[in-house]
């Protein structure tokens, strides 16, 4: 299992924008709580599980299978 950033350059510059303006928390989630600091508790939880790959919920990570 690896993580990494998405390979769009401007996505990524989009997402860190929006955690920097948010304080850390998903910018693309309207609640700030622990679940929604990134990494935000639902891509742990992908994380976690071995059959998943794909990005996070707002495009910054993705997981992938070795």
């Amino acid at each position: 299992m690896g993580i990494r950033l998405n390979e769009n350059a401007e996505v990524v510059k989009t997402v860190k924008q929006g955690l920097k303006d948010k304080d850390g928390y998903c910018p693309c989630r309207l609640k700030k709580s622990e679940d929604t600091k990134c990494i935000c508790r639902e891509f742990r939880e992908q994380m976690a599980d071995p059959d998943f790959e794909g990005y996070c919920h707002c495009m910054l990570y993705y997981k992938y299978k070795d």
